[in-house]
């Protein structure tokens, strides 16, 4: 039986109760994840697709989530356009050489995904039509948080060096969106094609920018991307973190859900006239409170939803290594039960 919850809310219809899944599901926190993790780094667990459909599904199994995310990286389809990226233990992705022109820009290539990435199609493959009862969540970086890595060289607190790229270099910033908005389209689409059921679009770090920034460097880019991809069939979720400044916008964008992080309530995106289906919000620190706190604040969230349009059930960013896995799948068990709808 092939579990499509996930799907419906995103379609904004009915479901028998409010789907769950989380960021980060895969990996992070499994002992079993660590161990691989012993003897493999990231890149080289995503370039064997046995090993990485089996990081996949460990959740899906575990916790009996109502949705996979494929496991991978945004940075994943970088090297294909000409970007030299490592990911570090404790740091992150770093960029050895970052771009600060023009002529950086146009250096960069274009992504063919069947040539370059098929191990991550033949993941998708291999989980879709033997392994999963649930949709398959793929995914890919938007253009403003691929090029924030890209121009500051690695993870930063500020964003300085890319707010200044942005506002110096107008005309390199613009062709940099429109080449990392083509890599995004491509590798989007090639992921649909392989199975995936639905797309997840992480601009994880666009909330260092204000609205009027936001609108003139980064919606152009990003309506073209979800418009260029509407004629795919599968819903599109759109998330960032401390982003909720942002929400309103991404309601006007072509797609299905609006990712809300726990700065903002699903009731207070409602009232703001956020009116797609929304996923969310609980602050992923409160999973190391005690359950009876977890519980009170997931109660909060899903009567919010279910008063107010479909929903699905995640956390406002990932799963952190800390969090006991039986507390993520004692919170699954919760929601379904909670969110169940009787007739």
């Amino acid at each position: 039986m092939f579990n499509d919850t996930f799907i419906k809310a995103c379609k904004g219809e009915k479901t028998d109760h409010i789907p769950v899944w989380y960021m980060r599901q895969a990996g992070r926190s499994q002992k079993e994840y660590r161990k691989i993790k012993e003897k493999y780094g990231l890149f080289e667990i995503t370039h064997q697709p046995e090993l990485c459909a089996y990081v996949t599904r460990l959740p899906v199994e575990q916790y009996n989530v109502d949705a996979a995310v494929l496991y991978k990286d945004i940075m994943t389809p970088l090297p294909a356009i000409g970007v030299d990226v490592e990911i570090k233990s404790g740091i992150g992705p770093v960029i050895d050489q970052p771009i600060e022109s023009i002529h950086d820009v146009e250096k960069l290539g274009e992504i063919n995904p069947v040539e370059d990435i098929p191990y991550i199609l033949d993941t998708i493959k291999l989980l879709t039509t033997e392994q999963l009862s649930v949709p398959l969540i793929g995914f890919s970086g938007a253009p403003f948080t691929l090029a924030s890595y890209m121009i500051e060289g690695g993870p930063s607190k500020n964003y300085h060096k890319t707010k200044a790229f942005m506002y110096s270099q107008p005309k390199a910033w613009f062709l940099l969106m429109d080449k990392l908005g083509d890599m995004v389209v491509e590798y989007v689409k090639s992921q649909i094609h392989a199975g995936a059921g639905a797309i997840q679009i992480f601009d994880s770090w666009v909330g260092a920018l204000g609205v009027e920034d936001y609108r003139m460097y980064c919606k152009p880019i990003m309506n073209r991307i979800f418009s260029q991809l509407k004629n795919e069939k599968v819903p599109f979720i759109m998330h960032g973190v401390g982003a909720s400044h942002l929400a309103k916008d991404w309601n006007d964008l072509p797609l299905d859900v609006v990712g809300l992080d726990w700065r903002m309530s699903i009731k207070e995106a409602r009232q703001k006239g956020i009116d797609k289906t929304v996923q969310g919000n609980l602050d992923p620190s409160v999973l190391l409170a005690p359950w009876e706190y977890i519980e009170e604040k997931t109660k909060k969230i899903l009567d919010e939803g279910k008063e107010n349009g479909s929903m699905i059930f995640n956390l406002g960013h990932g799963v952190f290594p800390e969090v006991n896995p039986e507390t993520l799948k004692r919170l699954t068990a919760f929601v379904q039960e909670y969110s169940k709808v009787n007739d």
